[in-house]
């Protein structure tokens, strides 16, 4: 996994989003936050900055005092090698790219602009 620069955070690669809101997680980012088929998970809004999404499993965000809740997009399901499907809330465009880069141990991050973004764009291979 690369580091965009020295003491910056750490990507796991490029994630492209299919026409029915097909996604697939690297194969790393599953290891790291436990996402297997059948894990249920949950999607949390992006910062303005970065926009985007986080995706982690819904384990982390019980409680409905916790106050991530309001930042809840949605729901979703870990399918087979990694994929997820998009729910209906989040807006996103056929072949958009986004960023997959290491949150925090609660999520793993989905950026689609910032200068984290701009960075890899030029130190990262664009998927093809």
């Amino acid at each position: 996994m690369p580091q965009i620069s020295k003491g910056g955070k750490w990507v796991f690669g490029w994630c492209v989003i299919g026409a029915s809101g097909e996604m697939r997680i690297p194969p790393k980012a599953c290891t790291e936050y436990g996402f297997q088929p059948g894990v249920r998970v949950f999607f949390l809004r992006g910062s303005r900055r970065s926009g985007g999404f986080s995706v982690g499993r819904l384990e982390k965000l019980t409680g409905t005092d916790n106050p991530l809740m309001l930042r809840s997009l949605g729901l979703g399901v870990i399918l087979d090698d990694g994929m997820v499907i998009i729910p209906p809330g989040i807006e996103f465009q056929p072949e958009e790219r986004l960023l997959a880069v290491r949150g925090s141990g609660f999520a793993v991050v989905f950026l689609r602009q910032g200068p984290i973004f701009e960075a890899a764009r030029e130190k990262l291979a664009w998927p093809d």
